[in-house]
């Protein structure tokens, strides 16, 4: 399992900072985990699973 900055979920995702973090706001985003009192990272898997469910959502595919 490799945890990922925003710099990479940014890249991954093509989403901005604000996306992000409103879409975790409405559940809608994989949650961050914490790594130390100023410093928060995703679950890699996590970020390209949620990719992967908007292809089969956009492809009519249950994922």
């Amino acid at each position: 399992m490799k945890i990922i900055r925003l710099k990479e979920v940014i890249s991954i995702t093509g989403l901005s900072k604000t996306t992000i973090y409103s879409r975790m706001a409405e559940n809608a985003f994989p949650k961050t985990i914490s790594l130390g009192k100023n410093s928060v990272g995703w679950i890699e898997s996590e970020i390209y699973q949620w990719v992967e469910n908007l292809v089969a959502d956009r492809d009519g595919e249950a994922a």
